[in-house]
Parts: C-alpha cells; structure tokens; sequence
C-alpha cells in the first residue's frame, strides 16, 4: 500500500524527486506525504516533505541537521546608522561569530549537559559541540541584517545543531533502521528521540547564543535595543507527535516548518531575497506544514558551473555580503535557487504573510 501524498507545488516534480516520494510513500507505517513548494532532491528524503506516520520514527526524514530553524527579532534605533556602518558591522561579524568553531571550547547551557543515550554522544558534545556553539555553520546558514517596510531593522539567524545533529543521525540510523525506521515505543526509538529532542535544544539555543552576541555589536555600534516581544523562532527539521484530523501521529518535518493556526512562522528566500513572517492556516491536508525557504533549484556542483562572481554581485546588488568568501558564495546565488514570491504563492492556502524583511547584509561562509 501507498500513502497519499498532496502536493504544493511550482511546478511539476521531476523525475527523480517523484520517484524519491512515491518510495517514502511505501514504506511501513507511513500514512500521509506532504510536499512543500521547495522541494527538492536530498539524500533519501526530500528537503522540503512533511511525512505522517503510525508509530514508526525515521530519522532521515528528519535528515542530519537535526533542529536547524530560523530566528528573528526586530531593533529600535535609526536604520540609517546600520545602511551606512554595514562594513563596519560586517568586519564584526567575521571577528565575533565564527562560521565553523571556536578557537576553545564554549560553556553550554545547564540541561545540555544531561545524559545522552550513548557516551560516544557525549564525548561528541564535550568536544565538537562545546568549540561549536555559537557558530553559524556552511552551506544555506546565515546571520542577515534586514529592514521592513517602516524602516526598522531586523536580525535573522539560521543555524541548527552543527555537527552534533549528523552524528545522533548516523548513530542511529544504522542497519534496518535506515529503511525500516524505529519503533516510537521501542529502547532504540525512545534513544533517537531523546538525542532528537537535545539536539533541536541545542540548535535553538545556538540561534539564541548567536543573537545575544550580535545583538550586543549592533547595540555597541549602532545604538540598537532589541524588541523582545517580536522574537520569533522555529525549527524545520524535527519529529515531534501530533494531531491530524483527529489522528495521533508522529509528524516528520525534512525542510518545512510546522504552520498550525495561528502559528508564527519564518520563510527566507534566497541570499539577496525577501524573508517572510507568517502564521499559519492549520492546513490539516499539508499536515499543518508550510515551506521552510524558497529551495534549491541548482545543485551546490552545478551552482559552481553556470554562476560566477560577476553574476552573484549582480543578484546580490545593494546587500552587503562576505566577499571574502564570494567566489564560493555562488552557490548560494540567488539564481540557484526558486523564486521565493513564487514559493510564498504555492502555498497561500498554508500561510498568512504578515511582514516582508529586505536584507541590508547577509553573513554567511561555504
């Protein structure tokens, strides 16, 4: 038996991404699929599906990155001290956040130091997880500046669980597990959820670490005071159990946030693109799911192949970015990605938009 599986989509899926779900659809206990606007190619399990299950546990439907989100909050001040001091902040940034480690170990939050399900999990903490939090990590993470449309300055973060995440993956999705998945009420489940739960913490708590410290920089630099209550975060890589239609179900999420009713939520486009804050719709048939960013449309090789630096200058005019790093950055050109507006319109029935950020500098390394 197969599982249905809705869709939201731009266009049709190709070949292989079809083929990727209608083989998730199939397997045991698998009872809903539910396919964001962003979907696209990943290693067993789409980026950008929402998966229903009875009672069984997949972790590579929950992928590596176990817990990365985004996070937002909004600044009193001028804005215009920021547009004219981005360089400034940018050197900053390159000083204060490091993309992969720290030089020593960081102190970790109390209860992240709890017993883990394995004492290899734990050395793993102690040592990779200390000198990494606080740190934004490659690929698609970033710090950005932005503004809204009255002006006001906005930081997001996006980062998760570092190296802390594939390590719980790969400790547990090992052998059947991988195909098969893990009984939610068996010892191996109980020990993936547990480490899951930790590392979703720790991710959070790396967006919140990342925050403090750039806040701190735009208070000193630009007299900038954080709006507390306009905090937001959410997470787009969990397993957590849910209600659907009346059905206790535990709910997979691989590159989609959660968008119950009422629900606030965080949608970046690409680097140089529009990010969106909406609340969600309770869309019980998307698994009260939406999309968690605008999708890769080009691998990272053929990014690399098409896109050179003159071209990311170009799509990036007007924002600050690292250049030191361009000539890696174009990976994560705009152009290698879907059009975010495009994404936010597949998905209408999904979300509410409620606010549009700009990026004014985006921080991130490859």
């Amino acid at each position: 038996m197969s599982a249905p599986i809705a869709t939201w989509t731009i266009e049709p899926p190709s070949g292989e991404v079809r083929r990727s779900l209608e083989c998730l659809a199939r397997r045991p206990g698998v009872v809903r699929v539910a396919v964001m606007p962003d979907v696209h190619l990943s290693h067993s399990v789409c980026v950008g599906t929402v998966v229903a299950t009875d009672a069984i546990i997949y972790p590579d439907a929950v992928g590596g990155d176990i817990g990365c989100g985004i996070s937002t909050l909004r600044f009193e001040g001028d804005p215009e001290r920021v547009h004219q001091g981005a360089a400034a902040l940018m050197e900053r940034l390159r000083r204060s956040v490091p993309i992969l480690r720290h030089r020593q170990r960081q102190p970790l939050p109390t209860h992240l130091m709890g017993a883990l399900s394995n004492p290899a999990i734990e050395r793993m903490r102690d040592r990779d997880g200390a000198v990494q939090f606080g740190t934004v990590g490659r690929g698609n993470h970033f710090v950005e500046i932005q503004s809204d449309r009255a002006g006001s300055i906005w930081m997001s973060v996006h980062s998760g669980s570092r190296a802390m995440g594939p390590y719980i993956q790969r400790h547990h999705a090992r052998g059947e597990a991988r195909s098969l998945g893990l009984r939610g009420d068996s010892e191996r489940g109980r020990a993936y959820l547990h480490d899951h739960d930790w590392a979703v913490d720790y991710a959070r708590l790396n967006r919140e670490q990342i925050t403090l410290v750039v806040g701190a920089l735009l208070m000193r630099l630009f007299d900038l005071r954080p709006e507390e209550a306009s905090h937001v975060d959410c997470t787009h890589n969990m397993v957590r159990p849910e209600t659907v239609a009346g059905k206790r179900l535990l709910v997979h999420r691989k590159g989609a946030i959660s968008a119950r009713n009422g629900e606030q939520g965080i949608i970046p486009g690409s680097m140089g693109a529009a990010t969106y804050l909406v609340v969600g719709r309770g869309c019980e048939s998307a698994l009260n799911s939406s999309s968690h960013g605008a999708g890769r449309m080009m691998s990272r090789t053929e990014a690399r192949r098409h896109i050179g630096v003159a071209r990311l200058r170009k799509e990036t005019a007007g924002v600050h970015i690292n250049d030191r790093v361009e000539a890696r950055l174009v990976e994560e050109a705009p152009s290698a990605y879907k059009p975010i507006a495009a994404v936010m319109r597949a998905q209408g029935e999904l979300t509410k938009i409620v606010g549009v950020l700009h990026p004014v500098l985006n921080y991130k390394g490859v």
